[in-house]
């Protein structure tokens, strides 16, 4: 029985379960498994996993390297436009794909407060003419009904 420190004592000295390594997959697995995993249909999706010993987290993680162009470069290298043709459009990492995301996003709500501000110029506008008109009726006499 196991203590839940993890410490196990034994006499011959030599540990019966060997540390475990962390598993890596080849480019081409990834894109396989991402591939074929699009491919199955949505109930046998687990049977597929567990099959293969993998969590869904890989899928989704191999499927987002992949559209974003990086799956089977080191980290962060993108292609030179030579390695991609010279029709064809480089793909863009996912940081560059979030950078974008915001700068639109931050057009929109400098467009917006824009727009704000304007209103709000107008509002004070027609307050003030309201004041003026309320202040110049007070100083007439109301007209008398006969």
């Amino acid at each position: 029985m196991s203590t839940s420190s993890g410490k196990q004592s034994s006499a011959g000295g030599s540990d019966p379960a060997p540390k475990p390594s962390r598993r890596a997959f080849s480019p081409a697995y990834k894109l396989a498994m991402v591939a074929e995993y699009e491919s199955t249909p949505n109930g046998e999706k687990g049977s597929m996993l567990r099959r293969e010993g993998l969590y869904s987290s890989h899928i989704i993680e191999w499927a987002r390297a992949r559209d974003a162009g990086l799956l089977g470069k080191p980290d962060g290298w993108e292609t030179g436009s030579g390695a991609s043709g010279p029709g064809r459009a480089r793909k863009k990492s996912s940081e560059q794909l979030e950078l974008e995301r915001l700068r639109r996003q931050n057009e929109k709500l400098q467009a917006d407060l824009k727009k704000t501000r304007m209103a709000l110029d107008i509002m004070g506008k027609a307050h003030a003419l309201l004041e003026e008109l309320s202040g110049s009726a007070d100083d007439q006499n109301p007209p008398k009904k006969s």
